[in-house]
């Protein structure tokens, strides 16, 4: 029968016995892939999947070399937005309503608890597989070779995570959140420790903006939280895709993972990335949903009483990504939340523009010298770190040996910028030992990564009331 004379309800259902085919073929453009050529079109023709490229080299997909923390980042991104829009639905922005909106999240909502679990745990989790990224990427000498500024776009990723991930935490509005936020306006306002010894707070208070900026007014109040809200939901994520599109398009056009030198690029030694690369980031991806579900199952997020100004917590904690900080806050309010920090991305961004030796790019640790240099940074960086602390815990520091000691003595000379002198010297040190600035890039990044863990350690779990020393399990004193 000619369509001409096949009648209309016919034709509707042929048409609906087609979409088999119909459909695939126009989401696909080139129709179903049945061969190479179609399977390459594939990758090239998707909106979603051409940021890779059609070829895939057979060494980056060896688990052993990426161990898939880019990609455990990425999903972990994607399950935290996915469950947040979910949160927004019944999430309140507001210092009446936001407390009880996320009570009723946790205790009414169907799948509420469980969906706020997920969201905190994974955003959490992005923290720590993007260090562990930036970990790979520079052990494995990968910000090499043109991709000296993607390593840049992925220092901003990093405090764009963490900047994120703070102000989620600002929104619950129980004692955890509002004393997290005095805490983070304190250290906006701590510019004025400089400003201060200078005498120009009186003629710019720059300071106190930067508290204001953060708090909508003076002191934690009604301001607060639609603007923590929109920082968290609006303007943070809007930056945050735009540098990840940055980031993904710097890979590809770069020619994808490193690899070491030896491998060439060819057919021999590439395979089509539908469906070998897809596969493996699909795995990749229903293993780490399966990990943060479960730890959401059995770990709930924590939800204290509502938020009291008139009763301070004991200890006043941030975040845990963030006790590393406080820990040095607690001898210099400037230098350990601005100053230290902003030097240590500073130094982490130049790494790429201080070693451009092309040599051993794609092996990890360049070689048997490189494994040498990370042990040798890690043992000496675990001595003089923890040598420093202990001397803070048992003797105090500058104001406890001489209380009228100057304020610019405290900021400029404390354990902070003590133990960052410290592994300044040991990467020069390195590198005039070794005549390597790689070597002096690894040693250097070892010990950033060796500090933010003991320092982290050290405030999450050594510190209990008036940030005093505690060893695990000690009891604390009961007021």
């Amino acid at each position: 029968m000619s369509e001409a004379d096949q009648s209309g309800l016919g034709k509707f259902i042929d048409n609906i016995k087609a979409l088999r085919t119909t459909l695939p073929g126009s989401y696909l453009r080139a129709g179903k892939p049945a061969s190479d050529m179609t399977k390459a079109s594939v990758m090239f023709n998707n909106f979603f999947l051409h940021i890779q490229g059609v070829r895939t080299h057979i060494y980056t997909l060896r688990p052993g070399y990426t161990l898939g923390m880019g990609l455990i980042s990425l999903f972990l991104l994607v399950i935290t937005v996915v469950s947040g829009i979910l949160l927004t639905i019944y999430y309140i922005p507001s210092i009446e309503s936001a407390y009880n909106s996320v009570k009723d999240i946790k205790y009414v909502v169907f799948a509420g608890n469980l969906t706020r679990n997920i969201h905190k745990w994974a955003g959490e989790g992005m923290i720590i597989f993007v260090i562990l990224h930036m970990a790979r990427v520079l052990y494995t000498g990968s910000y090499k070779k043109g991709r000296e500024f993607n390593w840049v776009i992925g220092i901003i990723l990093l405090a764009i995570t963490f900047m994120i991930n703070f102000t989620g935490y600002l929104l619950p509005w129980d004692q955890l959140s509002y004393w997290a936020l005095v805490i983070g306006a304190n250290i906006a306002q701590s510019l004025n420790e400089l400003t201060d010894i200078f005498g120009l707070t009186r003629y710019f208070d720059i300071g106190g903006l930067f508290k204001e900026l953060l708090l909508g007014g003076t002191v934690p109040g009604e301001a607060a939280i639609p603007r923590v809200y929109f920082f968290h939901i609006m303007l943070l994520p809007l930056v945050m895709f735009l540098f990840l599109g940055a980031h993904f398009w710097r890979i590809r056009k770069d020619g994808g993972l490193t690899r070491p030198d030896i491998f060439e690029l060819d057919d021999e030694t590439t395979v089509l990335s539908r469906p070998d690369l897809l596969q493996a980031e699909t795995a990749v991806f229903l293993l780490t949903f399966a990990v943060v579900l479960i730890y959401s199952i059995y770990i709930n997020a924590p939800l204290k009483e509502l938020a009291n100004p008139l009763i301070p917590e004991n200890p006043a904690r941030a975040p845990w990504y963030f006790l590393g900080l406080q820990e040095l806050v607690s001898y210099s309010a400037f230098m350990g939340g601005i100053g230290l920090p902003a030097l240590a991305l500073t130094g982490l961004a130049l790494i790429p523009y201080l070693d451009r030796e092309p040599r051993y790019v794609g092996i990890w640790f360049s070689n048997k010298e490189g494994r040498g240099v990370a042990l040798q940074s890690f043992f000496v960086g675990v001595i003089v770190l923890t040598g420093l602390l202990a001397i803070t815990v048992n003797f105090g520091w500058f104001r406890d040996w001489w209380p009228d000691v100057p304020q610019l003595a405290i900021t400029m000379i404390n354990p902070g910028t003590l133990w960052v002198g410290f592994t300044m010297a040991w990467s020069l040190r390195t590198i005039r030992k070794t005549g390597s600035t790689r070597m002096g890039a690894i040693a250097l990044f070892t010990m950033f990564l060796l500090s933010y863990v003991i320092l982290t350690y050290m405030g999450t779990e050594l510190r209990g009331p008036n940030w005093e020393f505690y060893w695990p399990h000690e009891q604390w004193p009961v007021y």
